[in-house]
């Protein structure tokens, strides 16, 4: 669903609400900058998660899913806390969560652009806001137990998950290197 324009600074962004499992439809119409806010079914997998997918086969369809960067901290059922975790450790991995259906990988940090293009989004989450992020997940699954805590492959359904920033889009537009880029020709002299 697409919600109205916000401001933020001078530019006008726009904000979306979405439910998974995402489309590429959904996902395409997404622009560098916009704002997110997702619901529905989101899954965690940090490194051992992926290492042992690419090794084993993923326990659950990925197809339209959002796939969070994430080594939450769980009690009696409850997330205490749920904060990004650094994308770039597990970039070698997009490729191949990608071509598993995912259409969006929620992280901090970022990873190479490239693979997304024509496929799925990167929504940046703010880091720090681990505790704020449980307010809207409630655990419904988890795989992969025998990784610990932190590395499980845990099933969340969200409620309006975000804000999140689409730093990658489908167009193949990456706003870390948007940001870099910048950054290049303001130092020029």
């Amino acid at each position: 669903m697409l919600g109205a324009p916000v401001r933020h600074g001078g530019d006008l962004l726009t904000e979306h609400h979405l439910k998974t499992p995402l489309s590429f439809e959904d996902v395409q119409k997404l622009a560098l900058g916009d704002v997110v806010f997702l619901s529905g079914r989101v899954y965690t997998a940090r490194d051992k998660a992926h290492a042992l997918m690419r090794q084993k086969g993923c326990p659950v369809s990925l197809e339209g899913a959002a796939l969070y960067h994430c080594g939450p901290l769980i009690r009696e059922g409850k997330v205490l806390s749920a904060g990004p975790t650094t994308s770039g450790r597990m970039a070698r991995y997009t490729e191949e969560i990608l071509r598993l259906g995912v259409r969006a990988i929620i992280g901090k940090g970022g990873v190479p652009g490239e693979p997304f293009r024509n496929r799925a989004v990167y929504l940046a989450f703010p880091g720090g806001c681990g505790a704020a992020a449980a307010l809207q997940l409630n655990v419904t699954g988890v795989h992969l137990q025998e990784l610990g805590m932190a590395e499980s492959l845990w099933v969340f359904e969200a409620k309006s998950l975000g804000p999140m920033i689409v730093a990658i889009d489908t167009h193949g537009n990456d706003l870390y290197q948007e940001v870099r880029r910048s950054a290049i020709e303001r130092t020029k002299i």
